[in-house]
């Protein structure tokens, strides 16, 4: 697993929200639902998405809008139109006096708005993603990106208005396999964080990948250098130039980012924690907690 498989695969919730939204101008919609991650696909029409404080974007049909939360934005049919139904947390929609409006433009199975017929139709989907290694890759996103989706938002545009078994593991692996290559598509025409870049690498990228795949394993940077087929040497100055930080370093930050999620499951100890990413006991992960992060994994997990 690599940090951006991570950012689907890791601690996000199971069963995104998803809908497909039909609407005749003039509409607004005031999104401030708190959602870290929220996808955008334009399937006929068009849209304008402006945050708090920026410029209107346009989103042409057959693109796709991934908007970085918690902070609001707003989706229009033009510029000026103002907002007239709020969405709130929870996926809530009400008129800006607050009546819900979640009867009233029911149009059948995941498909909502206010005219059946509208020439605008828009796919959203929705992580509610949380956790120490979802948000540090969240905050290497900037917080607006629009891109090409291709055949994928036909695909999802099929899928989501069927209710059958297994619907929601379809939709949730079709809105992965969308994010992912909007963000491929982002990332290889605009500066792309340090790991993402050194992850095409042939011998750093297969160490991170080593140093994801198994961080339980007793990592020193000669086992790394001999897995990747290079010097020790070698391989610690190439991966401190590609990912600003040496192996270990990067493993540590791994280690402690993937813990942190780890203990917040009801049922972890620490002991069992410290199993799963590679420390030999309770006391090494809580030393090494404590140092890193200034807390130890009790103080952490008191924290909600």
């Amino acid at each position: 697993m690599d940090q951006l498989a991570a950012l689907l695969d890791g601690p996000r919730a199971r069963g995104a929200f998803l809908l497909r939204t039909i609407l005749a101008p003039p509409w607004g919609l005031r999104i401030q639902d708190e959602a870290p991650l929220s996808l955008v696909a334009q399937v006929r029409g068009d849209s304008w998405i402006t945050f708090d404080g920026g410029d209107p974007v346009h989103l042409e049909a057959g693109q796709v809008a991934i908007a970085r939360g918690p902070e609001p934005y707003t989706m229009t049919d033009e510029p000026g139109t103002k907002p007239q139904i709020i969405i709130d947390p929870g996926q809530r929609c009400t008129t800006l006096d607050g009546e819900s409006l979640y009867e009233s433009m029911d149009l059948g199975v995941r498909t909502w708005g206010n005219d059946p017929e509208g020439p605008t139709v828009l796919l959203t989907g929705t992580y509610t993603m949380e956790g120490e290694v979802t948000r540090r890759l969240l905050e290497a996103l900037p917080q607006l990106i629009v891109q090409p989706g291709g055949p994928l938002i036909s695909l999802l545009g099929a899928e989501i208005v069927k209710d059958e078994p297994g619907q929601e593991a379809v939709l949730d692996r079709l809105l992965d396999l969308l994010l992912i290559a909007v963000l491929r598509a982002h990332f290889a025409t605009n500066e792309a964080p340090a790991w993402y870049r050194a992850m095409s690498d042939p011998v750093v990228g297969k160490a991170m990948r080593l140093l994801h795949n198994n961080p339980a394993h007793p990592w020193t940077v000669a086992a790394l250098a001999t897995e990747v087929g290079v010097s020790r040497a070698s391989l610690a100055r190439r991966f401190t130039e590609l990912v600003g930080e040496p192996p270990m370093a990067f493993l540590t930050d791994w280690r402690l980012a993937l813990a942190a999620d780890l203990l917040r499951e009801p049922d972890a100890t620490i002991g069992s924690v410290a199993r799963k990413v590679g420390y030999g006991s309770p006391f090494a992960l809580s030393a090494a907690f404590k140092r890193v992060r200034g807390i130890t994994p009790q103080e952490h997990r008191a924290v909600r």
